[in-house]
């Protein structure tokens, strides 16, 4: 069981989808919290010791490209997992050049998210 005190960020509009992540990553024994926005989480301040953070690409307000640029800028270094249900080459690349810790065209696979979370977690 992965350690409780790692605690993952999920932020998704669709907050069907945030739920059923959070469920998940919460079975497999993460804390996790989820936001509807990327100006919801940089407000929040929540990222900030944030273990892993998963972040749909397209997003109201800044996309989660946009996010994950804000972050790395003020020195946030958590991996970013980046979703999207709208798959295309050009962000394809984007998500390349961004160094995203893993990259999912939704729907995807549960198991498979635990993993690429579980890769990028620090030693417990």
């Amino acid at each position: 069981m992965p350690p409780a005190d790692h605690e993952i960020i999920i932020v998704d509009d669709d907050v069907g989808m945030s739920q059923a992540i959070e469920r998940l990553l919460a079975t497999a024994g993460w804390r996790v919290r989820s936001f509807t926005s990327g100006e919801a989480l940089l407000s929040s301040g929540a990222f900030i010791g944030a273990a892993v953070l998963v972040f749909d690409i397209h997003l109201p307000g800044i996309s989660g490209l946009e996010l994950h640029r804000q972050l790395a800028a003020s020195g946030a270094t958590a991996p970013v997992i980046f979703m999207t249900a709208q798959d295309r080459p050009k962000t394809r690349d984007l998500v390349r050049r961004a160094r995203a810790a893993a990259y999912f065209i939704k729907p995807f696979s549960g198991d498979e998210l635990i993993a690429a979370i579980g890769r990028h977690l620090p030693a417990a």
